[in-house]
């Protein structure tokens, strides 16, 4: 298992900051290298530039959740879940192709903490 990680080229896991027009304002967003080139290939993929699809991807999570505290977390999430909807093409199909239940499992995984784990106060 180590070895995904162990002889992944460190360039991949160096953060770029990027700075970018998001509404009218600059933003700067510090991301992995990785995360901008996955990013890159999904504006590829919807015939966007990388900072157009980020504004777009700005503009609709403030319209579905009314804000993101963190939005670099919101775009790792965003690359990664990218990364499991390739990987999973010719696959057989989920039983529910409806993401919200899959985002409401994972919410609630999350949000629920495991009885192995401590919580520090």
């Amino acid at each position: 298992m180590c070895q995904y990680y162990a002889n992944a080229d460190p360039i991949l896991y160096e953060s770029r900051t990027r700075t970018l027009r998001i509404e009218g304002v600059l933003t700067t967003i510090r991301l992995e290298n990785f995360v901008w080139e996955t990013i890159s290939r999904m504006a590829e993929a919807e015939g966007s530039s990388t900072n157009e699809l980020i504004s777009t991807l700005h503009r609709e999570v403030h319209s579905y959740r009314g804000e993101c505290p963190n939005f670099a977390s919101f775009l790792r999430v965003t690359a990664l879940r990218y990364l499991a909807l390739e990987a999973s093409k010719g696959k057989a199909e989920p039983e529910s192709t409806n993401s919200s239940v899959t985002n409401n499992e994972l919410t609630q995984s999350i949000r629920r903490p495991s009885t192995q784990q401590k919580r520090v106060h």
